[in-house]
């Protein structure tokens, strides 16, 4: 028996911004964000990070950080229905469940070199900044929520498994909403700490592209508020009739880093995401890859997208436009697929489009495609293949 979460309304800003009209373009044109460049030990690295100077603070100093102005800046899009969600539940019911790898290094070496410059700590300074849960006590204090709270950090799967967790538990009665999603920055330790690991390009990221040579990192804040039941007085104008319907999940336990090689996690976690959906590969409009442009990881899903699509089906990753978000990923691009559903609009693969002749044939989507003719886009599939073999694919639909 299906067990669907109806999507009340969604926000994210990443590197393409928060308007929705105007990421929805860049997504059908295959536009970029303007990336960054780092000097990462001598070798130039780009990544998709946000000026920080352009977000708001937050109100409270004790929450004043990069990753919370994100969240912020998502979050105040869509205001009005959480506070509609919290009277018609009350605070206690409301549940918040997001992914997040990275949530406070960045503040704790900032009050590092602070300490090693003047022997002293900034005012304020706890190291429960870096506690894995300060981006969801952000969020539990700005709107008084008392109900649970879980957070996430399955790698890069992390917001996609949030998911998971919040269709969970509103089934399983422990709360009647929830807001779930994602957040986290390309700081300068995530930088470093890829960079150690060789999977970082020296230029913005060209996904399953025989020329690829690694990803490229960003970031991005993203949050739905979903409940168990179609609750149109909570439905934000145009968000109506998309749901989240598909949840699959597997593990690899393959590698510590790397991806099992012959793709099988990847196509167990899309065909149990089918299964639960009550649909068939065919039903499916467009795959939105994980796509992180590593030698690896693109070889692998490639071989699993085949496997269980053929090579009919369009599919574009859009961390070309995006970076890499990490923890924000899994949501940010089920958020895409929102897009894309509510206007027929297929997200373009930007690469250099030099196709990889030793990987199965994938159809990626080119800028500026149109959904084939008589044939409305109503499922969406959301890739999510995270470090350690922890897999996540959702199927995002949209009623006719």
């Amino acid at each position: 028996m299906s067990r669907p979460l109806y999507i009340n309304d969604f926000a994210f800003h990443c590197i393409l911004g928060g308007d929705k009209t105007s990421v929805l373009e860049k997504l059908k044109n295959g536009e970029r964000g303007d990336f960054m460049v780092y000097d990462v030990a001598g070798v130039m690295r780009p990544a998709a990070t946000i000026d920080p100077e352009t977000l708001p603070a937050v109100d409270s100093p004790k929450y004043d950080n990069r990753v919370n102005r994100l969240s912020q800046a998502a979050l105040s899009q869509m205001e009005s229905s959480i506070h509609k969600a919290i009277e018609k539940f009350g605070p206690d019911r409301i549940g918040i469940f997001i992914g997040s790898c990275d949530n406070g290094s960045e503040t704790s070496l900032n009050a590092l070199r602070t300490f090693r410059e003047t022997g002293a700590y900034p005012e304020g300074y706890v190291l429960d900044y870096q506690a894995a849960d300060f981006p969801a006590r952000f969020i539990a204090e700005r709107y008084g929520i008392t109900g649970m709270l879980s957070v996430h950090s399955t790698a890069c799967a992390s917001s996609a498994s949030a998911f998971v967790s919040a269709r969970n538990n509103i089934y399983a009665g422990n709360c009647d909403a929830a807001i779930v999603g994602g957040v986290d920055i390309a700081s300068r330790s995530v930088i470093l700490g890829f960079a150690s690991l060789e999977a970082m390009s020296d230029k913005p990221t060209n996904p399953f592209s025989a020329n690829r040579t690694g990803l490229t990192l960003g970031d991005a804040a993203v949050f739905f508020l979903v409940t168990r039941e179609d609750f149109p007085d909570l439905q934000a104008e145009g968000v109506q009739g998309l749901k989240a319907l598909g949840f699959g999940e597997s593990a690899d336990a393959d590698h510590i880093t790397a991806p099992r090689a012959d793709g099988e996690g990847a196509y167990l976690a899309m065909k149990a995401a089918l299964e639960d959906a009550g649909l068939d590969a065919a039903s499916i409009g467009y795959v939105n890859l994980h796509g992180t442009g590593t030698r690896l990881n693109d070889a692998m899903e490639a071989r699993a997208v085949n496997r269980l699509f053929g090579e009919s089906v369009p599919a574009s990753s859009t961390k070309a436009l995006t970076g890499h978000t990490l923890g924000a990923a899994g949501g940010l691009e089920a958020a895409f697929c929102c897009l894309a559903l509510q206007n027929g609009v297929l997200p373009a693969h930007l690469f250099d489009g030099c196709e990889d002749p030793e990987l199965p044939k994938v159809r990626l989507v080119k800028p500026g495609e149109a959904c084939a003719a008589g044939c409305p886009l109503r499922y969406c599939i959301s890739n999510s293949f995270a470090f350690g073999g922890c897999n996540v694919s959702l199927i995002i639909a949209k009623e006719q």
